[in-house]
C-alpha cells in the first residue's frame, strides 16, 4: 500500500508544471487520470528521442491514466464533471479564465465539492496586469531576474533545464499535500493558486534582498559564486576543472596550507577575511589558476579531500550518465523499458513502484464506460 492510496486525481494538464505535480501524486500511489486534448498533450511532442517517445512526457507522466476529452462536446463535458465529483483533487494549467468558461472553475467547482482541492497553475497568476500575457519556462526565466543572475560577465543566459515549470510544479506539490492532510483536520478543501512567475520570484528572495535592502545587485559571475570566495571553477593540468567551495575561514587557512603551500596567503591583507577575497576575487584566482594548473584533476581532488576542502567535477552529461551516485529506476513507457535518474526522495526500506507511462488515450474506453455510465444515469 503507497501513501495516497484511495486518493484520485483529475488533471486537465499539459507540458510541464501540472504533470510534474501530477506526477508526484502518481508515484506516491494517488490514482491520477490525465486528460488529453484528442491530438495529445504537447509535451508528448517535444522530441522523439526516447525510443520514440518525448523525454519530458517520459518524466513527467508515468503513473497516469489518460484519456482523451473534448469539452465542447457535452458527452465528454459530462464525463469530465463526473470525475471531478468523485475526485479528492482537481488540477488544471488551462490559460487563466479558460476553465471558468468551460465550467470547470474554481469558485463553482469548490461550492459544489466541498472536500475538492483545486490547483490552477498559470503564468502570472489569475490576476493582476500580466494575467493573460504568455507565459512559456524561458519566458518566465527572464521576467523573474533569474537570467539577470545567470551567465557571465559577458551576458545572460538561460538554465538549462525547465527550472520555472520544476518550481511551478514542485509548489503544487507541496501546496496539495498540504491541502489533504488539513482536509483530514477539517474536512474542507480549498483552493490553491500557483503561478510560474511567483514560484521563481520566491526562489529569488536572496537576490532580491540583496538589491532592495543592500543596494548591491548580484553580478553574474558564471560559476564563481556572486558573494564568496574562492568559490567556482579552476582548470586542472589535464584540461578538466574542478569546482572549490570555500565556506570559513578555517578552511581557508587550510586550503592555503595544505593544497596551495602557501601558508602565508591566509593572512595576506587582500585575502584574509571573505569580503576582501570577493573584492579581490581575479586576482585571487589567478593565484589558485596558477597552481591548479600543474596538477591533473584527479590529483587536485586528491588533495583537497585530504584538506577537507569541499570540491566538485565539472561533469558534462556523459559524466552524469556514468556517475558513481546515480540511482536508477525502471519505467515501462508505451516504446519499452527505459531506465531513467530517480526522484530525489526515496522511502528508506520501501520497494518503489513506478506505473508504467500511458500512450495517448490508452484508457479511453474503460474510462468512459466508468464515468459515462454514471454521468448518464444521472441524466435519466
Amino acid at each position: 500500500m503507497q501513501d495516497l492510496d484511495g486518493v484520485t486525481v483529475v488533471a486537465l494538464e499539459q507540458a510541464v508544471a501540472a504533470p510534474y505535480a501530477s506526477g508526484r501524486l502518481a508515484d506516491a500511489g494517488a490514482r491520477v487520470i490525465k486528460i488529453e486534448r484528442y491530438e495529445g498533450d504537447f509535451a508528448r511532442n517535444y522530441d522523439t528521442l526516447v525510443k520514440g517517445e518525448s523525454a519530458y512526457f517520459v518524466w513527467l507522466n508515468r503513473g497516469k491514466e489518460s484519456i482523451r476529452l473534448d469539452l465542447k462536446n457535452s458527452q465528454d463535458h459530462a464525463i469530465l464533471s463526473e470525475m471531478i465529483a468523485r475526485a479528492d483533487v482537481f488540477i488544471q494549467n488551462l490559460v487563466p479564465g479558460a476553465a471558468a468558461r468551460l465550467g470547470f472553475g474554481a469558485e463553482e467547482l469548490c461550492e459544489r465539492f466541498p472536500r475538492l482541492i483545486y490547483c490552477s497553475i498559470s503564468g502570472y497568476g489569475e490576476d493582476g496586469p500580466y494575467r493573460d500575457q504568455k507565459a512559456y519556462d524561458l519566458l518566465i526565466q527572464a521576467e523573474s531576474g533569474l537570467c539577470a543572475i545567470n551567465g557571465t560577465e559577458d551576458g545572460a543566459a538561460r538554465v538549462g533545464v525547465s527550472v520555472c515549470d520544476i518550481a511551478a510544479g514542485m509548489t503544487a506539490f507541496q501546496a496539495i499535500l498540504q491541502a489533504l492532510y488539513a482536509r483530514e483536520k477539517t474536512g474542507k478543501g480549498r483552493y490553491v493558486e500557483v503561478s510560474l512567475f511567483h514560484s521563481m520570484a520566491d526562489w529569488m528572495n536572496v537576490p532580491y534582498l540583496q538589491t532592495r535592502y543592500g543596494g548591491q545587485p548580484p553580478k553574474r559571475l558564471g560559476l564563481k559564486h556572486p558573494s564568496i570566495a574562492p568559490y567556482g571553477a579552476f582548470e586542472c593540468g589535464d584540461g578538466k576543472f574542478v569546482l572549490i567551495s570555500i565556506q570559513n575561514e578555517r578552511e581557508w587557512v587550510r586550503l592555503c596550507a595544505e593544497v596551495l603551500n602557501m601558508p602565508e596567503l591566509a593572512s595576506n591583507p587582500k585575502f584574509s577575511n571573505n569580503t576582501v577575497r570577493a573584492e579581490n576575487r581575479s586576482e585571487l584566482d589567478q593565484i589558485i589558476n596558477k597552481i591548479f594548473i600543474h596538477w591533473t584533476r584527479d590529483e587536485t581532488i586528491e588533495k583537497l579531500d585530504k584538506a577537507s576542502i569541499a570540491f566538485g567535477r565539472l561533469s558534462d552529461l556523459e559524466d552524469l550518465l556514468s556517475h558513481p551516485q546515480n540511482k536508477l529506476i525502471q519505467v515501462t513507457t508505451p516504446a519499452g523499458g527505459i531506465e531513467m535518474l530517480s526522484p530525489g526522495a526515496m522511502i528508506k526500506g520501501a520497494a518503489p513502484n513506478f506505473r508504467p507511462v500511458p500512450a495517448l488515450g490508452q484508457h479511453d474506453a474503460p474510462l468512459r464506460e466508468e464515468f459515462a455510465s454514471k454521468s448518464e444515469q444521472k441524466a435519466k
